[in-house]
């Protein structure tokens, strides 16, 4: 009987020594190679954020006139780089801050602006940030209430030194203008931007291509209002104007030749459509531009040369998509999909349509966190830059699909799927149930995400709903969610589940709930709702406490403001007094006694969006309970965790807790 038992147990571990073992986390985390990448204006040189090497973003520039000849202007061992822009084709502007000590949301209020040479000469700092790693040229640097807005395109016969800023006006702690002004990047020196008499409370400009003062968005109690000024007028004038909440349209961008291009909730569903304004009637024209049905439209512009039309539009739908107007580049994107297959192919170019174009292309996939290539137009070549992440086999990732269901009230539900490797008909995988921040936001494109990756290779089949509240999709499931937080919004959640139960794509019994920020909160409030659904429960950064959300705390800081807490807040989740009942019925830290099953909560010591104490009082509402968390907190961090070796931690403590409650 030993001897047969001792058999056994070598053939199972022969068996499992043979599995193949799980991509570590840390592969997934990995800094990438390519976070972002720019063309120069003239096409010579291509700057790209990167990690490349290290865990520090940087900013790296190859020449592609020099043989791929390779700088690293930017590189520190205390910050990382964030944003950037080519002014000209030899000096980038850029900020940053430290992401491995992240000390609270301030540090993204202060990333300052530095300058240099696209071969790392002559720094300098521009505005003050909150910790400066550069200091020469600091003494006459603008204070850190200044940020860039733009960079203009080059102009015939004009010096490309300067970039458009704004100096930000606060006012109780609030944002409450932006006031734009030229800045010489080489000298450091800021002058006056004609903007005429322009409108107070601006929160958002639209330049042309030039630099001028086109479009303006204002913002005062709720009371929004798009201004217009155009190349033949001398002073602003009102086209819109209305609750900021329900503005008619909205201003997407200018283009050199004086036409202003707007999205209108016109489509089915109360879906945005892409129209031009029609300054005669003063309303967006009646026939639209572009639909894409069952979207609102989502995308950008593609501006061509200075003064020059729009030489197409990007759009993201069921994944993006790309439509030129000029036939040149329409050629050239089919050209590149037919080489890249299955991929989305993303081209920017200089010298766009010309015969010296050249363009950049990132190609990525759902499995394939992606590749840069250039492509010259002379040799007709496209060849490898870099590849995105180190160590990933495409061949081994999941897939994304995207579906559309039916809620339980018949509501039109999207969700997004990802789906293991090797996952085949009738094999139903555990699952977790992935619910979104914002929560007024559209969160699943068709790209590699590394989270979701993750879970799926840990075994687990992720489910991602836009429940009702999501934006993307229309204006009848936006609003749709409005008061609707542990309800509606919390059912569609319960309903993606079932469904992928019906289909055979989910285990019976074997799902967990976990999301970040909103999300933290609709996972609290799973197991209230449907506790014979979710077998446990992981919210990081998670809403907690309705009340203190949405009252705040003289005793707890955040970064909510006065005006949000006023005007948007209470109509969005709901009113502290006309609907006090209700919010109390959907408290998760006064429903601590319904959560049976298991919970991990993780909160940013730092974190100033949902501040620690939120935390705090659910983990001490559970203790009392009966049910304790599983508790971690990560100090230094925000809303989110921003250092890479605490993703990681986090990704293993949470695959740990899956595996223990769904075996």
């Amino acid at each position: 009987m030993r001897t047969l038992l001792l058999s056994c147990l070598l053939f199972t571990a022969s068996a499992f020594a043979q599995t193949p073992a799980p991509i570590a986390a840390a592969v997934f985390f990995q800094r990438p190679a390519v976070v972002e990448a720019k063309l120069s204006p003239g096409g010579k040189r291509v700057a790209i954020r990167t990690a490349l090497g290290g865990d520090r973003y940087t900013l790296g520039v190859l020449d592609l006139t020099d043989g791929l000849k390779a700088y690293r202007p930017a590189s520190f061992s205390d910050a990382d780089v964030m944003e950037f822009a080519w002014v000209g084709d030899d000096r980038l502007v850029f900020n940053g801050w430290d992401l491995h000590d992240y000390a609270g949301e301030a540090g993204h209020r202060a990333p300052g602006l530095y300058t240099v040479t696209f071969d790392g000469k002559r720094p300098r700092m521009l505005v003050n940030s909150t910790n400066p790693f550069i200091t020469d040229g600091s003494d006459n640097a603008l204070p850190y209430n200044h940020e860039l807005l733009m960079v203009p395109q080059p102009q015939e016969g004009v010096q490309p030194d300067e970039a458009i800023i704004a100096n930000i006006i606060f006012e109780d702690r609030e944002v409450s203008d932006l006031l734009p002004m030229w800045l010489n990047t080489r000298t450091g020196i800021a002058r006056d931007l004609d903007t005429g008499h322009a409108p107070q409370h601006v929160m958002h400009w639209w330049f042309d291509g030039a630099g001028h003062a086109r479009a303006a968005y204002t913002e005062n109690k709720r009371r929004g209002s798009y201004y217009w000024r155009g190349p033949q007028d001398a002073e602003w004038r009102v086209i819109a104007q209305d609750d900021a909440l329900s503005m008619p349209f909205h201003v997407l961008g200018v283009a050199d030749t004086g036409e202003l291009y707007v999205t209108e909730t016109s489509g089915p569903g109360h879906t945005e459509v892409l129209k031009r304004f029609d300054f005669t009637t003063m309303k967006p024209e009646s026939k639209p531009m572009l639909v894409v049905p069952g979207f609102d439209f989502r995308g950008q512009l593609l501006q061509g040369k200075p003064g020059g039309p729009v030489l197409g539009v990007r759009v993201q739908a069921d994944a993006e998509h790309t439509f030129w107007l000029d036939p040149t580049l329409q050629e050239l994107q089919r050209a590149v999909d037919a080489k890249l297959p299955g991929h989305v192919n993303r081209i920017s170019c200089a010298h766009c349509g010309q015969p010296d174009m050249v363009a950049l292309i990132r190609s990525f996939s759902d499995r394939d966190p992606g590749t840069l290539y250039v492509f010259d137009a002379a040799t007709k070549k496209l060849r490898p830059l870099l590849q995105t992440l180190k160590g990933i086999d495409p061949g081994q990732m999941a897939t994304v699909d995207f579906q559309r269901i039916k809620a339980r009230d018949g509501h039109d539900l999207p969700v997004w799927l990802t789906i293991p490797a090797g996952t085949q008909p009738g094999q139903p995988r555990p699952v977790v149930v992935m619910a979104h921040g914002g929560p007024w936001v559209r969160i699943g494109e068709w790209e590699w995400n590394a989270m979701n990756q993750f879970l799926a290779s840990r075994g687990y089949l992720v489910i991602e709903p836009e429940f009702r509240g999501s934006t993307g999709y229309g204006g009848e499931h936006y609003h749709a969610g409005w008061k609707q937080w542990g309800q509606g919004m919390e059912d569609d959640l319960a309903d993606a589940l079932l469904w992928a139960q019906k289909q055979g794509l989910a285990k019976q019994g074997k799902a967990c709930i976990a999301g970040a920020s909103y999300g933290g909160y609709a996972a609290l409030m799973g197991p209230v709702r449907f506790p014979e659904l979710f077998s446990c429960a992981v919210a990081w950064a998670g809403v907690a406490d309705l009340d203190l959300f949405l009252q705040g705390n003289w005793w707890v800081s955040d970064d909510l403001s006065d005006s949000g807490r006023s005007y948007y807040l209470p109509e969005l989740v709901g009113d502290v007094k006309q609907d006090a009942a209700m919010l109390r019925a959907n408290n998760p830290v006064l429903l601590a006694d319904r959560m049976k099953s298991p919970v991990m909560l993780v909160y940013g010591e730092a974190d100033l969006r949902v501040p620690l104490a939120h935390g705090k009082r659910m983990r001490d509402a559970l203790r009392a309970a009966g049910n304790p968390p599983e508790w971690f907190t990560y100090p230094g961090e925000g809303h989110g965790w921003t250092n890479p070796q605490n993703q990681v931690d986090f990704a293993e403590k949470m695959a740990a807790f899956l595996g223990r409650n769904l075996h």
